[in-house]
């Protein structure tokens, strides 16, 4: 008989900007703080736990040697009988990250598994799984044999493919400043609220004299952005309409979901937040490479037998702002339910620990307007795209 995955709890750190406040944090030990966050909020035992699965992109370095495992070893209340594995599916590693969990109670193989990602961009740099390579001439992925027999000459680039994305699309420079100053002031707007005190767990950290401090605010929200100053922003490409502000924040960030079946609740006297209620993957063109959150989104609804205006609220990363954009303009949502409390361009994106990242923001959310389904979507190097229907579950609610 299936069983539901059900969201228990969730929480993440505030983002660090590179070199920022986090930069002394060793990447499994940032891990080890949202895992066990998770087991101080719902009080369980950490043995309880039947696996750790971690997203995580550049698994090099101190993010090597399987970084959910590390994560485990690290931790000051999960013990090493439990297990830990780590997944890449690029900047959607830890929503795979949280599929996997899902997937695993559903079938009942497992009652109680935690979804974490983790990335610090300070000391492994975005490609530092690659550089080695590319120094010691042995190619990249890009180029083996078959793919090259398909697309001669191709070498796979998300700058690019977010400026092929923006062209497809129709979109215009002006449009995309609007939105990441949007993403900006929302971002602002709910730090000042106090809309991400509760989903934030506070670390130390160091400001850029070395003094200790308490890091529970995410860095990169600029207080003083403007339409005028973005729209004297050089564009990545000079032949294009992509400019810093229009993109994602290199950032330093950790977040972990704990997700459980019915078996699980009862035997740890857990209540849930949320459930999954469907997940969907899509491929596309791994050129352009970021549409892929359009197709995931259809078989998502699809699977669901839902519309885009059954949705309360959405979560569509902001890796560059043409893929919100052309998301919700070729899906027909309402930009209004959209990153409501600002994205990646305001509050960073630590490459494998985003799709936990937002959707712990996402469950807060929901819990706070008294709404009912979110989604979320994330692209992905290479021309994948995971997305995730979840529905939250009113205090007191039967099973």
């Amino acid at each position: 008989m299936p069983h539901t995955a059900y969201i228990v709890e969730a929480c993440r750190t505030a983002g660090g900007k590179k070199n920022g406040a986090l930069r002394e944090w060793h990447a499994a030990d940032l891990g080890a703080v949202v895992c066990d966050e998770l087991v101080t909020r719902t009080g369980i035992d950490g043995a309880a736990i039947d696996d750790v699965i971690c997203g995580c992109v550049d698994q090099v370095g101190m993010q090597a040697g399987n970084i959910g495992r590390m994560i485990v070893l690290a931790s000051k209340k999960i013990p090493e009988s439990v297990p830990g594995v780590s997944v890449d599916r690029q900047c959607g590693s830890s929503q795979q990250a949280l599929h996997f969990a899902a997937m695993a109670v559903m079938s009942g193989v497992q009652d109680c598994v935690i979804a974490c990602g983790v990335e610090s961009m300070t000391n492994v740099p975005i490609g530092a799984n690659v550089i080695d390579s590319i120094k010691a001439g042995r190619g990249l992925a890009s180029e083996a044999k078959g793919i090259q027999e398909k697309r001669p000459g191709v070498q796979f680039s998300q700058f690019k493919g977010a400026e092929l994305l923006a062209k497809k699309h129709g979109l215009t420079r002006e449009e995309l400043d609007k939105f990441g100053y949007e993403s900006q002031r929302r971002g602002l707007a709910a730090t000042e609220a106090g809309k991400f005190k509760a989903e934030i767990v506070p670390v130390k950290g160091k400001d850029k004299q070395g003094n200790e401090i308490v890091h529970d605010k995410d860095e990169g929200i600029r207080a003083n952005v403007s339409l005028e100053a973005m729209g004297k922003l050089k564009t990545l490409d000079p032949e294009g309409i992509i400019t810093a502000a229009t993109s994602s924040q290199i950032c330093d960030g950790a977040a972990a979901i704990l997700i459980c079946n019915e078996n699980g609740l009862r035997k740890l006297g857990l209540k849930p937040r949320a459930k999954i209620t469907e997940m969907a993957l899509a491929g596309s063109d791994p050129v352009i490479m970021l549409e892929g959150p359009i197709p995931a989104t259809e078989n998502l609804l699809k699977r669901a037998n839902m519309s885009m205006d059954q949705i309360d609220l959405y979560e569509v990363n902001e890796a560059f702002a043409p893929v919100p954009v052309s998301w919700y303009k070729k899906l027909g949502a309402d930009p209004a339910k959209l990153n409501v409390n600002g994205g990646a361009c305001a509050l960073g994106h630590p490459l494998g620990a985003t799709g936990v990242k937002i959707m712990t923001t996402l469950l807060y959310e929901l819990e706070r307007r008294n709404g009912k389904y979110g989604v979320q979507a994330i692209c992905e190097g290479g021309g994948t795209a995971n997305a995730t229907l979840i529905e939250r579950v009113a205090p007191g609610s039967q099973l």
